[in-house]
């Protein structure tokens, strides 16, 4: 298996308001150190590092005014005189009955200027959750974690039945097409999915097994019927993101019957977990290759989830991963009980490989 990697992460550590108390993100740089340090340990390696994703990709999965935004965020919040802070937030957003379903506010209005427009105004239309920030750092990390699911995607369509992990920090499957929030900036897998159809898979699977609903890549490619979404996570009643995640969201117009959510409740054991994962796979059949969003926050211990997975279950789910036969890529989600992240990650990657 080849490794995907960019070391420009390290930098970004971003400020959340959790529990009512504003301090450090759970999504911290060192997840990722402990996912380098497994990957030598076991032999995964050594990482390539990325080619840049294209402007022009970020700006077709996104919009180029969103990625204009998250580039210049950081620029416009100490222009207002508040680099003190550490972390640009916002504190208002726009949301009223009848507004977009899909991304729970209402969509931007089309003459904003990202240069002039006040900066809390333009926080709060390209953001949804108040436990993500942008720091000095986030627009360089989050390009070098897009320019990784990029790169493994290249990868992949030159070798197809070689595997690839993108090892993306920060993570990406909450980010929508042109909001950010859950510690997501750029939407990695669905970057990864929209590079292999520009390189010629006439259909791409997106597999999400993160705890947490893939709400961002699930509304960037709800209306499309070339992108297949299967995601197992928490009950959204519950659970962030809260106001996507549930069974009955199956897309819509050409994207009719091409996105499948199996929510499972508090307390879900691998034996369940498992069986829905047969679920998803049989939806994902067919497909020219699969990017798995590889999330193990699913893990027993983990500080911000309530599944009962054990580090032995992320074996056999990466040894059930590969039953699926297809050309696949992982790219990395999340997964918050950090010392214990190195070993839970590698695992699916083992267990795929040798299960």
């Amino acid at each position: 298996m080849k490794i995907v990697a960019d070391d420009r992460h390290s930098a970004h550590w971003g400020k959340e308001l959790a529990n009512g108390v504003f301090g450090p993100s759970w999504e911290q740089p060192i997840r990722a150190d402990y996912v380098d340090a497994e990957l030598s340990d076991r032999g995964f390696g050594p990482p390539i590092a990325p080619a840049t994703v294209p402007d022009e990709l970020l700006g077709n999965v996104h919009s180029e005014r969103y990625v204009r935004f998250i580039d210049r965020a950081w620029e416009r919040w100490c222009e207002a005189g508040r680099e003190e802070s550490g972390a640009a937030l916002a504190y208002c957003w726009p949301t009223a009955p009848g507004s977009d379903t899909l991304s729970g506010r209402y969509a931007a209005p089309d003459a904003l200027d990202i240069d002039n427009d006040p900066i809390d105004l333009l926080l709060g239309l390209f953001s949804f959750a108040a436990d993500c920030s942008i720091t000095a750092h986030t627009a360089g990390a989050a390009r070098a974690a897009a320019s990784a699911a990029f790169t493994a995607a290249n990868i992949l369509s030159a070798t197809p039945d070689h595997p690839v992990f993108a090892r993306c920090r920060p993570p990406g499957h909450h980010a929508m097409r042109e909001s950010f929030g859950g510690y997501c900036y750029f939407s990695n897998a669905a970057i990864a999915a929209q590079r292999l159809r520009d390189l010629g898979a006439e259909r791409v699977a997106v597999l999400d097994v993160d705890y947490h609903h893939g709400n961002g890549t699930q509304q960037i490619f709800y209306d499309r019927a070339d992108v297949t979404f299967a995601s197992i996570h928490a009950d959204p009643r519950t659970d962030f993101p809260f106001y996507l995640g549930y069974a009955d969201e199956i897309g819509q117009g050409p994207g009719l019957g091409a996105n499948m959510n199996l929510p499972l409740p508090s307390g879900t054991v691998f034996s369940t977990w498992s069986a829905a994962l047969d679920r998803a796979l049989s939806t994902v059949a067919g497909a020219d290759a699969i990017v798995i969003s590889l999330g193990v926050d699913t893990f027993e211990n983990d500080p911000i989830s309530t599944f009962r997975l054990t580090s032995d279950n992320f074996l056999a789910m990466g040894a059930q991963l590969a039953t699926a036969g297809l050309p696949t890529m992982f790219v990395m989600e999340g997964g918050y009980a950090t010392e214990a992240i190195g070993v839970n990650m590698v695992n699916v990657l083992d267990g795929f490989m040798n299960g």
